[in-house]
């Protein structure tokens, strides 16, 4: 068969006219830009994840707006709009505003203003970054004759690096509180303003005054508005399939059935599509091999530390049922680490309980899970991460062999050798350590699953296995075992349709490693 030729891709291009200009790979969204700019809301809100189409959406509008029909041919919108109106675009992107102070921050600001200064003037007394975004405003309207749309970019971004810490989060919200103040004054001279962040900041303390934002996050309407869906991916990147199954020497079917378990399962409203995370998506087309494209491009600091402030211990993440109070909230007003995790994308809407109203949450994919365990390995088990990766690919090799001996052997050996953490010595953290290790796996790993008679420590699922784990600290395995059998926790999982293996482990908190265990009845190591 000859060789399909690879589409070219807009990995890291975020620029509507580039990519139709450069005949790049484009699913079209914008029916959802006619949609949301003929809605009767003036000013809509836009929450989604980093690197999930945020930033090609906004651009996308600021084309539209500015009447740039050509190129739109061929897409949705064209046969929806018929005036294609010119429209004055003040576009910020506040991106470029991160790991700043105050004074960084209000000098990025003036940066950009100058740039639409340049072509709209400025007047003497606008000193204040509010005061010249008015005048910016007020003197586009006069200057073109039509009304003003303002597009702000990753509006949070200057506030995520410290939404953890008390001194600096309050100062950099009033300059931006600030800022958007002249959008509710400005009203009369605006036809669309456009905000995009990654977490939701109470409209109180950033837009104190626009009480007429319409947030439409987790409106089902939009829930496929960034990001691929399945549909999209099987009809307009069809192609893209074939020519990946012919370049990893795959089928169709088993390429789709790899990209829905690393990058699918996103749902940012119920019902929703299935949502891939595009940026994955792209890189894989890209590449022509399966990675960690999106955890690998930067796990950002606020996450592990929010982790840590609200001591979510791994197996904590996910797995959860809320209100959409609880996951849709303000960032500054969070009691539990859920909005954030919600809101960066490291959890998602996986079910939906209409009666009441509840919302199941949990990791989306495969590439979440692992990645998110790799960047809790320094915390729980050792800087070394090299040391870990190479024990995992190694205990990969001894499960896939049903060697369930071999792997705590390996396990035994690695953690007498890394120097651990003064938490060390709780049962709990051994737990997390199994936890974070087999996640690694890509191995199915439940912790303290409930059964009639009690709670199961570990349940790690493999393709032909389902071991049932009991752990210990400072005792002894056969215990462990005697609990498995007392409490008959095998019966939970009897129609699982796998054999099932009991395997009880006893850690010793003074070599901080495996002190014995047994699989089965069998006294092993």
């Amino acid at each position: 068969m000859e060789a399909m030729t690879p589409r070219l891709y807009p990995v890291g291009i975020q620029t509507f006219s580039e990519i139709i200009e450069s005949n790049l790979v484009y699913v079209d969204k914008t029916e959802y830009v006619y949609r949301m700019t003929h809605s009767g809301s003036k000013s809509v809100f836009l929450s989604r994840p980093r690197r999930f189409g945020k930033s090609l959406l906004t651009s996308t509008l600021h084309s539209y707006f500015e009447g740039r029909k050509e190129l739109f041919e061929g897409l949705a919108i064209e046969r929806l709009e018929k005036d294609w109106t010119i429209h004055p675009v003040l576009h910020f992107d506040m991106s470029m505003a991160k790991h700043m102070d105050k004074e960084q921050l209000e000098e990025e600001l003036s940066l950009q203003l100058e740039r639409h200064e340049k072509i709209y003037g400025r007047g003497e007394n606008e000193r204040r970054p509010n005061q010249r975004l008015q005048g910016l405003i007020e003197r586009a309207c006069q200057q073109t004759g039509q009304r003003v749309v303002v597009l702000i970019d990753e509006y949070d971004a200057p506030l995520l690096d410290v939404v953890h810490e008390e001194k600096s989060l309050p100062l950099l919200r009033n300059v931006m509180r600030n800022f958007y103040s002249p959008l509710k004054a400005c009203d009369p001279y605006l036809r669309f303003v456009f905000l995009t962040g990654i977490t939701k900041f109470s409209q109180l303390s950033i837009f104190s005054e626009l009480n007429n934002l319409t947030n439409i996050s987790i409106e089902s309407d939009y829930a496929g508005i960034c990001g691929i869906t399945e549909e999209e991916l099987l009809t307009a990147m069809s192609p893209d399939l074939d020519i990946l199954a012919q370049r990893m020497s795959l089928t169709r079917e088993k390429v789709l059935a790899e990209l829905k378990e690393n990058y699918d399962g996103y749902h940012f409203a119920w019902p929703s599509p299935d949502i891939f995370n595009p940026f994955s998506l792209m890189n894989t087309f890209r590449a022509g091999t399966f990675n960690s494209y999106w955890f690998g491009s930067g796990t950002p600091t606020y996450l592990i530390e929010m982790l840590k402030k609200y001591h979510v211990v791994p197996s904590r993440i996910g797995g959860t049922e809320a209100v959409a109070s609880d996951f849709d909230a303000p960032t500054e007003r969070m009691t539990s680490i859920t909005p954030l995790l919600y809101q960066s994308g490291y959890i998602t809407i996986k079910d939906y309980d209409k009666l009441v109203e509840i919302y199941t949450l949990d990791i989306p994919n495969k590439e979440v899970r692992i990645g998110l365990m790799r960047s809790l390995i320094p915390e729980y088990i050792t800087n070394d991460t090299a040391a870990t990766n190479t024990t995992v690919a190694k205990l990969a090799r001894a499960l896939m062999h049903d060697d369930i001996d071999g792997a705590l052997r390996l396990l035994q050996t690695f953690l007498s050798t890394v120097p651990y953490c003064d938490n060390a010595r709780s049962e709990g953290h051994y737990q997390q350590v199994f936890y974070i290790i087999f996640s690694l796996l890509g191995a199915y790993v439940d912790v303290e699953v409930r059964t009639p008679r009690g709670r199961i420590d570990l349940v790690i699922h493999t393709r032909t296995l389902l071991y049932i784990v009991e752990l210990k600290l400072d005792r002894t395995a056969g215990e462990a075992m005697r609990q498995i059998d007392l409490k008959d926790y095998p019966e939970r999982f009897a129609l699982c349709g796998l054999p099932m293996v009991k395997v009880a482990v006893n850690f010793d908190s003074e070599r901080h490693t495996l002190e014995d265990w047994c699989i089965n009845n069998e006294s092993m190591g």
